[in-house]
């Protein structure tokens, strides 16, 4: 989790809504699909699945009844739609690359009665937010995957206020994080899976500390602290349900997709 305050200037924005090119094409390749659209079926076992990290990041950001706040990489918008909550003599603004992610985000935001809450699709890499609109920025891994990440936090850092903060989580590096190792393990049938690369877009995109931290200096955000979270993951109900669930996901599809039928089978088994 990293939070950071910010330094910017500018006045609050009448709207946001803006069309804009997206930068990170091969990401929006990846969520604007399939990947998208399987997170979009699944909200609920995605958000139920980091709970706990949900919790400690809005307890780090700790956002204000008047506050306006801007969700990077909001998926089906929980982490907007708690925003909201939290002030409603505010409002939130939640952005993402996936179209059905968004549509779902909007559809729940409207069961839910939010009038506080909207959401864009949109590359918040590049997106002219209006300078200074806004009092917290916050990411729910969602910064990991940004193509340009030192852009990507100037971009943050322009559409905050002076003296707002912004505040992130992300994935750990690899060897710090034991389910995944044990899901490598148990997939890798026999092979010798590289390592993710730390810093690039994707999972561990926020995983090499010293280097998210100079990025977000030269940025122009002060006071930059990064600290380690360790919580539970909840996959499923029990095992089976985890398991059940897993086989559907992009993660396990892409561990697996250079094996044939039966070394696939034979992984899955294992």
């Amino acid at each position: 989790m990293t939070s950071v305050s910010s330094v910017s200037k500018g006045q609050r924005p009448e709207t946001d809504v803006m069309a804009t090119p997206i930068a990170n094409v091969e990401m929006a390749a990846a969520w604007d699909g399939e990947e998208g659209e399987g997170w979009a079926r699944e909200w609920e076992r995605y958000d139920r699945s980091i709970r706990r990290y949900h919790d400690r990041l809005f307890a780090a950001a700790a956002i204000a009844p008047s506050e306006y706040v801007l969700d990077i990489g909001c998926g089906t918008g929980e982490s907007t739609r708690a925003a909201g909550r939290a002030a409603p003599r505010g409002a939130a603004l939640g952005v993402d690359l996936s179209t059905a992610m968004i549509e779902s985000a909007r559809e729940l935001a409207g069961a839910e009665g939010l009038l506080n809450v909207s959401f864009e699709r949109t590359d918040a890499q590049v997106h002219p937010f209006n300078a200074g609109a806004y009092d917290v920025v916050i990411s729910r891994f969602g910064a990991m995957f940004f193509l340009d990440r030192r852009a990507a936090f100037r971009n943050m850092w322009r559409a905050s206020r002076a003296g707002g903060r912004l505040v992130m989580l992300g994935w750990q590096e690899l060897r710090r994080n034991e389910w995944l190792q044990g899901m490598r393990a148990a997939l890798s049938a026999g092979r010798d899976l590289p390592s993710p690369a730390l810093g690039s877009p994707g999972p561990f995109g926020l995983a090499d500390r010293d280097g998210v931290e100079r990025d977000l200096v030269s940025a122009g955000f002060e006071r930059v602290e990064i600290s380690g979270v360790e919580e539970l993951v909840c996959e499923g109900a029990d095992a089976e349900d985890a398991y059940r669930f897993l086989c559907s996901t992009g993660m396990v599809r892409g561990l697996l997709q250079d094996l044939d039928g039966s070394r696939r089978a034979a992984a899955l088994s294992s």
